[in-house]
């Protein structure tokens, strides 16, 4: 009787798997599509181009804090530059535990891949900076005018690397994850060590 349970657990679970590997490269089919000159330059520029946008968040936080003399811009570009680096380590690390090949790779001929790219495929790097910039955006100015237009572009980002043919859906989902929870780390690391400092303050010589 327990065989069978097992058994039956683990043929749900290889199932599961390959259901979701199958849905994952539909969805890539699907929005990957034919080559299309037009919108493909233009996808291709957007998210060769995202990094150097991602940079310049927190560069220009930084710079906007020591003009306008305001601290609290100043560290929220700290904690986003922080953020990025974070983000970046950890795709790194994920890519080489993970090793997934591009899915041009693994399905020539199914997949159209429309951006030379070269590296393991989970989790998509592009997309955690992106969703880190995002997060960090979001979390030093927390107004929904903010807010939304920065996932927005995070979004797109993430779509791009789709289109573009050079991550599977999980691998933009996982660097989705990445990306924010690279970011609010970084808060919560940023704010723990604020707390501490004050601390120290108010202890007695």
């Amino acid at each position: 009787m327990k065989q069978k349970i097992l058994l039956t657990i683990l043929s749900l679970f290889f199932v599961s798997k390959l259901f979701a590997q199958s849905a994952d490269l539909r969805l890539l089919e699907y929005i990957n599509g034919p080559v299309n000159p037009h919108p493909d330059k233009n996808w291709r520029f957007f998210s060769e181009k995202s990094p150097y946008m991602d940079i310049a968040v927190p560069v220009g936080m930084v710079i906007a804090g020591f003009v306008n003399d305001d601290d609290y811009i100043k560290n929220k570009g700290y904690v986003a530059g922080a953020s990025l680096i974070v983000a970046a380590g950890g795709s790194f690390v994920l890519k080489e535990i993970v090793q997934r090949d591009r899915p041009f790779v693994t399905h020539p001929g199914t997949v159209i891949p429309k951006l030379n790219e070269t590296g393991y495929s989970f989790p998509s790097n592009t997309t955690s900076l992106a969703f880190a910039t995002a997060t960090s955006l979001s979390m030093a100015v927390p107004k929904w005018y903010v807010i939304a237009p920065s996932f927005l572009y995070a979004g797109a980002v993430g779509y791009s690397r789709l289109y573009l043919g050079v991550h599977y859906p999980s691998d933009v989902l996982g660097g989705a994850v990445v990306g924010v929870g690279s970011s609010y780390l970084t808060f919560i690391a940023q704010r723990w060590l604020q707390r501490r400092k004050v601390r120290k303050l108010r202890m007695p010589n």
